[in-house]
């Protein structure tokens, strides 16, 4: 795994980004300086205008998802995605190229050239896309523990990496229930740093259900160390891995003295700045969408067009979210707060069409603007919801140490919540957002969230 500004990228991933943009910006700019009879006039602009388009597609590309290390997408859904990319990648530089300085003559050689460009890296990703990861970019890792913290690490890695190799488990003496089987446990009679050796381990997870008596053999776990063999304990694992903090896994006293939470001023201005570049912008481009959703409306089920409802913000104060109104005028007749469920009946049909492109939620740019919300940041739950899961489940309250957003790491990463088992799981995301949240973060999330909405996955 690769920190940038604190959120973790896989090797992987990072290096096809790399190679992508590479890609792209040397075969464009060179076919185009190539057909120049005086490069060093153009040289300048050429690269601003390929760099800005290749940015573009690659924003593109991971939107459409093809940069996901994990997926159950057949070839024939992959190579649909590829054709969609096509299409808009070349839109989006077309349009760029029309508003740069770039002259008439260097039209034909720069669509040319991007045309090859982007066929070349997209054949390239359907085959990353399924191939299996080769030998060398691949991870041999090593659980510390039998018991059922390590199991639950195994199965995690197996389902969900498949550039891992998982060599086995090393069992402490001090385990009393193994929930591992016997063949895959690794023998006790050699050392573990023997084994570390032996096997050509590169990672150890220490995984283990009882810290305390001796169960782990300190001296040999630096002696690891000091081989260039990475050593974490399953809460980093689970965060640098997966990109959540799980509750079973992480104690106060990790939170408290390990790293992240921060929550300086400059950081603080740096993203109010960004929220309101950002929401200014979106509510100019979508002002017509805005307006035919609300027509819409008042078509199917007359007013009111947008409603307000109480929203937790920071540090637990209320505030009241707009939203379009997506639901019937008697949604809760008895007034009690009730989970949005998949197909839900409440839901008009019109409502339906606006959730599954998120489009119900534009009204809260306006939020972001009065400063109540943030462009990224956790889901703004009722205060009947919030009241409830924080009493069930620990550290809920951190989400409130900052912002609520309008679209966020969870939103992302998990579907739409519809219960208490929902939250418990979106909140181990939400941690991990409050935990390492950046700017370049809030960029991933929204780069994401252009994935989420073209899909429409995780809508209700």
């Amino acid at each position: 795994m690769i920190k940038i500004f604190d959120h973790y990228f896989h090797r992987r991933t990072f290096l096809q980004m790399c190679f992508d943009l590479g890609l792209l910006v040397v075969t464009v700019a060179v076919a185009v300086l190539w057909r120049t009879e005086n490069p060093a006039s153009v040289s300048s602009v050429v690269l601003a205008v390929t760099v800005l388009s290749a940015i573009g597609i690659l924003v593109i590309n991971m939107g459409l998802g093809f940069y996901q290390r994990v997926h159950n997408r057949t070839l024939g859904q992959t190579r649909a995605r590829a054709v969609l990319s096509l299409c808009l990648s070349l839109s989006l530089a077309y349009i760029i190229f029309r508003l740069s300085p770039l002259t008439p003559q260097d039209e034909k050689t720069f669509l040319l050239a991007l045309i090859a460009a982007v066929a070349l890296l997209l054949i390239h990703r359907i085959y990353m896309a399924h191939a299996t990861p080769r030998a060398m970019m691949r991870q041999r890792v090593l659980v510390f523990g039998s018991g059922e913290r390590a199991k639950l690490v195994g199965r995690t890695l197996k389902k969900s990496d498949p550039s891992v190799d998982l060599v086995g488990y090393y069992a402490s003496p001090n385990e009393a229930v193994a929930e591992i089987s016997a063949w895959a446990l690794l023998s006790p009679q050699k050392s573990l740093t023997d084994i570390v050796i032996d096997e050509r381990v590169d990672e150890i997870v220490v995984a283990l259900s009882e810290r305390r008596g001796g169960s782990m053999p300190l001296r040999e776990l630096l002696d690891c160390k000091l081989h260039g063999v990475r050593v974490v304990d399953i809460a980093t694992h689970f965060e640098k891995t997966f990109g959540q903090i799980r509750r079973d896994s992480v104690s106060a006293g990790w939170l408290i003295f390990g790293d992240g939470f921060r929550q300086g001023l400059v950081r603080t201005v740096v993203k109010r700045i960004f929220d309101l570049l950002c929401a200014t912008l979106l509510i100019v481009l979508a002002s017509p969408v805005m307006l035919l959703t609300g027509a819409f409306i008042l078509l199917e089920s007359g007013g009111p067009v947008l409603y307000r409802q109480e929203r937790v913000g920071l540090n637990g104060r209320l505030f009241n979210v707009i939203k379009f109104r997506s639901m019937r005028l008697d949604a809760e007749p008895d007034g009690k707060p009730r989970w949005a469920q998949a197909a839900d009946d409440r839901v008009t049909r019109v409502g339906r069409f606006i959730r599954k492109l998120r489009i119900d939620e534009l009204p809260q740019l306006f939020s972001v603007l009065s400063g109540n919300m943030s462009l990224v940041g956790p889901r703004p739950e009722r205060p009947y919801f919030v009241d409830k899961l924080t009493q069930e489940l620990p550290y809920y309250a951190v989400r409130q140490s900052v912002k609520p957003g309008v679209t966020g790491w969870a939103q992302v990463r998990y579907h739409y919540g519809a219960s208490v088992e929902d939250a418990a799981e979106k909140l181990q995301y939400d941690l991990y957002y409050v935990k390492n949240h950046s700017l370049f973060l809030d960029l991933v999330v929204l780069f994401e969230t252009v994935g989420v909405v073209l899909m429409g996955k995780g809508a209700q």
